[in-house]
C-alpha cells in the first residue's frame, strides 16, 4: 500500500491540460502540438504519466498517445463519430451488446484522454443517468437474469469516488444473479495513486469476482508505482488482465509487444486482447491496413508462449461479439 502526503485527487489535478505545457515540460518545440485539435478533444495527461516520457523525444510511444496533433483535424472516410454504435442504448448509462453482461458508464471523466479513444465523440451529458437513474439501471439488469456480469467503463470507473462505488456495489450486489464484476480502466497504468485503502476494501469486502482490465499499449508506461498497484489489486483477489490498441508510431512492431506482454506478466497480468483501431474522427492517423496488423501478429506468435499472447480482434457495430482476426 502507497504512502502519500497528497490525495490521488490533488496528484490528478497536478496533471497536464494544455499541450504547450507538456510539450515545454518536455523540452520540445510548441509547434509539435495543435491547439484546434486540444479544443474539439481536450488534453489531460498525470504528471506521473509524462515522466515517463523522454525528453527532447518527439516521438516518444507515450507522448504520441495524449499529444493533440493536426493529423486529427484530416477529414477520413470512414471514420466517424460513432465507430460503435453506442448512442443506441436501452436506457441512458448502460450499454447492453453482448449476451450476459452489461457495461455501465459510470463517468464521463478520465485520467489521460487518450487520442485515439473511441468514445472520444460520446454524449456522455446526456447518458448521464443521475443518481434517481441507477435505481433504473439496477432495476433493468435485475429483470434479465441472463446477464451475470457487469462492467464498469467510462470514461474512467475508477474515477468515481469510493462512495459513489460502494452504493453502486451494493445496489449490484442485491441482485442474486450477477457473479461477476469486471472494471475497465487506465487508472493502475496512468494514476496509480488512486488504488488507495477504501478502494481496495471495497474490492475485498464485495461478494463478487472481480476483473480489472487494464489498458496499457507500450511496456514504458510501467514503472514501480505501476507495479505496487497492481500488486495491491492482486492482493485483493483481482484478476488482472490487459487490452491494448495496435496503434501505427507506437506499438506496431512484433518486438515491441513482445516485451509489453512480458513485462505485463512480471506485474501480475495477463495479456488479453490486442485491438484493431476502431475507426472514430479523428484517429486515422493511429490506424493501419488488416494485412500489416495480421503480420506484426504473426511475428509476435513467434517471439511469446501461447499463455502471453494477446488475441488480435476488432469490435464491429452489431455483432454478437468481438471479431478475432486470427
Amino acid at each position: 500500500m502507497r504512502d502519500t502526503s497528497l490525495s490521488w485527487q490533488k496528484i490528478l489535478a497536478q496533471g497536464f491540460t494544455s499541450t504547450t505545457d507538456l510539450l515545454d515540460f518536455l523540452e520540445l518545440p510548441r509547434s509539435e502540438g495543435n491547439l484546434f485539435a486540444e479544443k474539439q478533444f481536450p488534453s489531460r495527461i498525470p504528471l506521473g504519466f509524462a515522466k515517463r516520457m523522454q525528453k527532447g523525444n518527439p516521438k516518444d510511444p507515450l507522448l504520441l498517445q495524449v499529444l493533440a496533433k493536426e493529423d486529427e483535424l484530416t477529414e477520413a472516410d470512414d471514420y466517424v463519430i460513432d465507430p460503435l454504435s453506442e448512442s443506441n442504448t436501452p436506457i441512458k448509462g448502460l450499454l447492453h451488446k453482448y449476451h450476459g453482461r452489461v457495461l455501465l458508464t459510470l463517468t464521463g471523466v478520465c485520467a489521460v484522454n487518450c487520442r485515439y479513444c473511441f468514445r472520444r465523440h460520446f454524449p456522455y451529458q446526456a447518458n448521464n443517468p443521475g443518481r434517481r437513474g441507477w435505481k433504473e439501471v439496477c432495476a433493468y439488469i435485475a429483470n434479465d437474469p441472463s446477464i451475470t456480469e457487469v462492467i464498469l467503463s467510462g470514461g474512467d470507473p475508477l474515477l468515481a469516488a469510493n462512495l459513489v462505488l460502494e452504493e453502486l456495489l451494493q445496489s449490484l450486489e442485491e441482485i442474486s444473479h450477477i457473479h461477476t464484476l469486471r472494471i475497465h480502466t487506465r487508472i493502475p497504468i496512468v494514476l496509480p495513486e488512486r488504488i488507495d485503502k477504501g478502494l481496495l476494501d471495497l474490492l475485498t469486502n464485495t461478494r463478487f469476482k472481480k476483473v480489472i482490465v487494464v489498458h496499457c499499449n507500450h511496456p514504458q508506461e510501467l514503472d514501480e508505482s505501476v507495479l505496487r498497484a497492481c500488486s495491491d489489486l492482486k492482493k485483493a483477489s483481482c484478476y488482472l488482465l490487459n487490452q491494448s490498441v495496435l496503434l501505427a508510431g507506437i506499438n506496431d512492431d512484433a518486438g515491441i509487444l513482445s516485451k509489453l506482454s512480458h513485462a505485463l506478466f512480471d506485474y501480475g497480468i495477463m495479456p488479453y486482447y490486442l485491438h484493431l483501431l476502431d475507426k472514430v474522427k479523428g484517429s486515422a492517423h493511429f490506424d493501419m491496413p488488416l494485412p500489416r496488423a495480421q503480420s506484426i501478429y504473426h511475428q509476435l506468435q513467434s517471439l511469446v508462449p501461447g499463455y502471453l499472447l494477446p488475441r488480435l480482434a476488432r469490435e464491429e457495430p452489431g455483432r454478437s461479439s468481438k471479431t478475432l482476426l486470427i
